[in-house]
């Protein structure tokens, strides 16, 4: 009395190989079923059916079964894939079974993306990620480590269940090993590459023992105190310690002090025996501290009648015979004495009388000679031979050159040729001696006050200790009266873009990231007053302008892109490079190092710029640690000439600059306020962390037009201050003279050079009339006027093609999330844990793109990025392509009509943005 209804409905299936599958219906009651597949009947001959009963409801039931052929598949063409229903018959009418769909099982050889390697430290996150072959139906992947299952059920610090990939949350020792990813489906398994973690432990001091014992037996001496690195041992490759093992002090031992004997007591009263005595005590001084007792009696003993009372007459006259002659000896000797010195007293009256008349006095051969011809100082410590030191003995004989450092930090008001002030110093020259030139150099000088030794590990970190123990200055172009550069704009639901003018750096306030009916006055400040840095070791230094946004209530829906230009050439073997944040007390602590992964923050390091992901407002600094002493850090040179109104004097002003906008941007506004021109297009220089200094020198002044004041041809930053200037301009000057007023042209070459370093030149050929003066060339940066964009204008992609970018690759699919291969073919592939977190990750490397990408106005990169995806998925057959997870990549970059007009629109629009 019903319709038939089927107990068994035809289920989908996968053809594996070449081997056919079954499709089975069980229907009831039912007079006939046959099957239908792509809505065409299939033949009766090709049916294999049977009935029997039902033994519970004494129902008839029939059965029927096809098989299906993987050429019968493979033949077939049509919008969906192969499938198959039943149609079973009773007197009642007809019912159909639900479609079953027929698929060619397969799984491709080679995974798209093979775990890599990494060497983590422990506790921190390990990320494998593995994107498995292409495959029908979609592979399932397993993790082996050292060739054993890898179970997020049994280890809670595993996960395996975030898009393939395999996360260890803290690092352990025991995770190190070798994992591959395993990929399977109902076809074959496929083994990844073997990717080798290896969990490293950087070494830890060990307590310091105890301070040994002075070492000397008497007076000054040392003690030492030692620790090991052994709290932990570095394993792995870890890091060694970083510092000392050994420190040495200095200690006073107690020297001995012998015992002296004190005065002889009065005689004792004479004794029936014609006998005497006398006593002394061995305190005049005691000994101590293992000092010699006294020698000698502490007691005597005598006649007290001259032997009188008891002695012969014989004995009497051999006593005074004694006595007569030891007097004798006695005077003879001091008379002796006396005339020796005698004859010592008229040889040097007369040596003196016959050499007065040079006139040479004794005089501090330690301190820096000067006079009319230059000296060689010669200085048994390995190093530069050009820094001055106060210990150094002078070689007074006739030299060829004189160095001296003339540069400062702040020489604005400082006298230039008054190097070393401070100390009055004398001194003759041998050269002078010989001219018979009676005159003494005197110099007002200052020796350094301490000597810079070679070992980079940490004696040039230690001259950061001349500041704060254990802190880094953050310094501005100049002081810390100088205003801030600031700059502002109001932003709501489309965003836009701040950019402080010639600094090289910029805000990108992303789309959306603002609430709709909402606007923030968002401000970008480059701090140009002292700060700073709580550190360990002391030997970091700023790479870039200290950066802060806000305003600190900021609520945003996704992270801003900040970009900070930087002065290092980016090399993870040679530099730690880290963002630091400052902290509501202001101090600052560390976000992140940008060679390792965070879900925090999010860094790109490019050659120049640094490009950063922010979700907080704050005060930001990048700051690099150099780990050898090929860490270089790029210095910008540049020379400007200024002609001194109503003299013949011309001065030259080298100037040595981190190679960033912003500290250059400050000596150009120096240079305005002085009238200088620059005579040379600025040069960058490596300058290496190997402790050598910076050596200026001027050469080929023409000599017969010009002449230069003495000692100031070559002067010298000493490495400390090259190194530690944190953006602080450095600068020394040359100070000219023509001879002639007809004299309008200067043509020399100046030389700027790291000791055991590069060398760069800086050709100066220029007119010096007074008339002539130039002013400074601006910057020829994009972004010189331009402080805020809002809206469509401050973006390079058009709203309507992000959005369609967005909505392709944040769609999930049987591949997982898309916009790693987006992230990939951008090369933005590493830290995707960071773009994981997001509501929209497309959008989030959208903007990166865009803020990495802001000087340039091309977008045929990432039209060519969306072309290579459609054309890495488009190699499957055209039903494979119904299936394909890039359906809108197909839309947007694979219609090839399609895509060229997409990438003309894109042209045109960066066009018209630039207009």
């Amino acid at each position: 009395g019903t319709l038939p209804h089927f107990i068994q409905e035809p289920e989908d299936a996968y053809i594996v190989k070449s081997n056919p599958i079954k499709l089975r219906c069980r229907a009831v009651p039912a007079l006939q079923i046959f099957f239908k597949c792509n809505g065409e009947w299939v033949h009766q001959n090709e049916h294999f059916s049977h009935e029997y009963k039902d033994l519970n409801t004494g129902l008839k039931v029939r059965e029927v079964m096809i098989n299906v052929s993987r050429q019968q598949v493979e033949d077939f063409h049509g919008p969906e894939d192969y499938w198959c229903l039943c149609v079973a018959w009773s007197h009642l009418g007809t019912s159909k079974s639900r479609k079953a769909t027929v698929r060619i099982a397969y799984l491709r050889k080679n995974f798209e993306q093979d775990p890599q390697g990494k060497e983590v430290p422990i506790n921190g996150m390990i990320v494998l990620h593995c994107r498995p072959p292409e495959g029908v139906p979609a592979a399932e992947v397993e993790w082996l480590k050292n060739e054993e299952l890898v179970s997020s059920l049994t280890d809670d610090n595993i996960d395996t269940r975030a898009d393939h990939n395999l996360i260890i949350n803290e690092a352990r020792l025991s995770d190190s090993g070798n994992y591959t990813c395993l990929a399977s489906n109902v076809v074959a398994k496929r083994r990844s590459a073997t990717a080798t973690v290896i969990v490293f432990v950087n070494g830890g001091w060990s307590l310091w023992t105890e301070w040994s014992a002075c070492n000397a037996p008497c007076g000054r001496g040392v003690q030492k105190r030692s620790r090991t690195c052994t709290n932990p041992a570095p394993l792995n490759g870890g890091a060694f310690c970083e510092g000392m093992s050994v420190q040495k002090i200095t200690c006073n031992a107690p020297c001995p002090i012998d015992g002296g004997w004190n005065e002889w007591s009065q005689w004792t009263v004479c004794s029936s025996q014609c006998e005497r005595q006398r006593t002394r005590e061995c305190n005049s001084p005691v000994p101590r501290h293992r000092g010699k007792m006294c020698e000698g009696n502490s007691e005597a003993t005598e006649n007290c009648t001259d032997g009188l009372c008891t002695q012969s007459k014989a004995f009497l006259s051999t006593y005074w015979t004694r006595k007569v002659s030891n007097d004798v000896a006695l005077y003879s000797g001091l008379g002796a004495g006396i005339i020796t010195v005698a004859i010592l007293v008229v040889a040097v009256m007369l040596y003196r009388k016959n050499h007065s008349e040079y006139g040479v006095d004794v005089i501090d051969s330690s301190a820096l000679t000067g006079g009319f011809q230059s000296f060689n100082f010669k200085n048994t410590r390995q190093g530069n031979p050009l820094l001055l030191n106060s210990s150094m003995q002078p070689d007074l004989t006739v030299g060829r050159t004189y160095s001296t450092p003339l540069c400062f930090q702040d020489s604005t008001d400082k006298e230039l040729f008054d190097p070393l002030p401070d100390i009055k110093v004398k001194v003759q020259s041998s050269f002078m001696v010989s001219l018979g030139v009676a005159e003494r150099a005197e110099f007002h000088a200052k020796a350094p006050a301490e000597t810079f030794p070679r070992d980079l590990s940490r004696d040039y970190c230690s001259t950061m200790d001349r500041r704060k123990k254990g802190l880094l200055t953050l310094n501005g172009p100049f002081s810390s009266c100088k205003e801030p550069l600031r700059t502002t704009g109001v932003f709501g639901h489309h965003g836009g873009r701040l950019v402080v003018p010639n600094t090289g750096v910029s805000l990108l306030v992303p789309h959306g990231s603002v609430a709709e009916n909402m606007s923030w006055e968002m401000y970008m400040v480059i701090n140009q007053g002292e700060a700073s840095v709580q550190t360990l070791d002391s030997c970091e230094i700023l790479l870039g302008p200290e950066v802060t946004y806000g305003p600190p209530g900021l609520d945003l829906f996704c992270p801003v892109a900040m970009t900070i230009a930087h002065c290092a050439e980016v090399d993870a073997e040679n530099w730690n490079i880290q963002l630091k944040r400052r902290t509501q007390d202001s101090k600052w602590e560390e976000v992140m190092s940008v060679e390792e992964e965070s879900t925090s923050c999010y860094c790109l390091m490019d050659s120049t710029s640094c490009h950063l992901l922010l979700d907080q407002p704050g005060s930001y600094a990048l700051v690099g640690e150099p780990l050898t002493q090929a860490a270089i850090k790029r210095l910008k040179l540049a020379v400007f000439g200024t002609m001194e109104v109503g003299s013949m004097s011309y001065t030259l002003r080298v100037y040595c600059v981190d190679d960033t906008p912003h500290a250059f941007q400050g000596v150009v506004a120096a240079e305005k306020t002085r009238g200088g021109q620059l005579l040379e297009e600025p040069k960058m220089l490596p300058f290496r962390a190997n402790t050598f200094s910076l050596q200026v020198s001027i050469q080929d002044v023409p000599q017969f037009l010009w002449s230069i004041k003495p000692f100031t041809t070559c002067q010298e930053f000493s490495f400390p201050q090259v190194w530690c200037s944190n953006q602080q301009p450095l600068h020394c000057a040359f100070s000219l003279e023509r001879y002639s007023p007809a004299t309008a042209q200067l043509s020399c070459k100046i030389s700027v050079r790291q000791v055991k370093g590069h060398e760069q030149i800086l050709q100066v050929y220029t007119a010096v009339a007074e008339t002539e003066k130039e002013s400074v060339p601006f910057f020829m940066q994009t972004d010189c006027t331009i402080t805020s964009q809002t809206g469509p204008k401050a973006f390079k992609i058009p709203l309507s093609i992000r959005q369609r970018i967005c909505a392709t690759f944040d769609t999930a699919n049987a591949k997982g999330k898309d916009w790693q291969l987006l992230a990939q073919k951008l090369h933005l592939d590493r830290n995707l844990g960071y773009f994981a977190k997001q509501r929209s990750p497309s959008a989030v490397i959208l903007s990166l793109w865009e803020a990495r990408h802001q000087d340039t106005s091309d977008l045929d990169s990432l039209a060519s990025a969306l072309e290579e995806i459609g054309k890495i998925h488009s190699k499957s057959s055209p039903k494979d392509q119904d299936e394909s997870p890039f359906p809108a990549v197909h839309t947007l970059a694979y219609n090839f009509e399609y895509a060229n007009k997409m990438i003309q629109l894109w042209r045109n629009v960066s066009r018209l943005c630039l207009i």
